[in-house]
């Protein structure tokens, strides 16, 4: 009888057009805590002040946001992939990848070596910047060095706009393109991987959901049980590293 892992990795191995969904659970392992989790970042601030309405309408709020980014910017900054984020890059070098889809906005999948072109960062990116008045897209570094050196609230310097971290906060539409696409390719897979989500924040968790009923076999690579569970092929309960180096050496070359 086949281990779970060798049922995944036949699944992969003959697979034509993977999509792999991220969550907060594959960069844990880069040194990127969970924000939801015990010691999380949401267990010092109150998740509901930093909302986009207050952020957009409260100089005070984005003062706030801006302090505060000084605690998250340089984790997220010293960040590098490991072996899961790897372990994806691999999978398209073997020609199986279609899309990744990540909640996260870390950036990881794409220092590992995945094609920009096929990530879909469906909660934008904590890598850049952008104007809320003009669309002027600044490097994140660029603009946390003025935070750095005393700018309370930055603002766009073409045209005095507010600046915002390229990521979707609490309260903001979700990206149309993005999330469009996100669900077109789970439409249109023939496996979908989820790696590290709790599948519980929507609308990426009714993902593997479209996927499932489109005909995809559906693989869940996570530490804890999720709602889509029972939709499953395949469930790896583990750390999203272990798991994925393991998935990679039973597919073999």
């Amino acid at each position: 009888m086949l281990s779970a892992t060798e049922r995944a990795a036949e699944l992969l191995s003959g697979c034509q057009d993977l999509v792999v969904l991220s969550g907060a659970g594959i960069s844990t392992e880069s040194g990127i805590p969970d924000f939801r989790s015990p010691g999380g970042i949401w267990t010092k601030y109150d998740p509901e002040e930093f909302t986009y309405q207050n952020f957009v309408s409260n100089r005070a709020h984005r003062e706030r946001y801006w302090k505060m980014s000084l605690e998250i910017h340089p984790v997220l900054a010293a960040a590098r992939p490991n072996a899961a984020h790897h372990a994806v890059a691999e999978l398209e070098r073997r020609g199986k990848l279609r899309a990744v889809i990540t909640q996260n906005i870390d950036g990881l999948h794409q220092l590992a070596g995945t094609s920009p072109q096929r990530v879909i960062e469906i909660h934008g990116t904590a890598l850049a910047v952008t104007c809320l008045s003009c669309g002027d897209r600044l490097p994140r570094q660029e603009v946390q060095a003025r935070v750095v050196e005393g700018e309370a609230a930055p603002e766009c310097r073409l045209c005095g706009g507010i600046l915002k971290p390229a990521t979707i906060s609490f309260g903001q539409a979700m990206p149309e393109r993005e999330t469009a696409l996100a669900f077109e390719h789970a439409e249109s897979c023939d496996v979908f991987l989820v790696i590290g989500s709790s599948l519980v924040v929507q609308p990426a968790a009714y993902l593997p959901v479209r996927a499932v009923e489109s005909g995809a076999k559906l693989i869940i690579v996570n530490l804890e049980p999720t709602p889509s569970d029972r939709m499953a092929s395949v469930l790896l309960r583990g750390k999203a590293g272990e798991a994925m180096t393991s998935l990679l050496e039973a597919m073999g070359r």
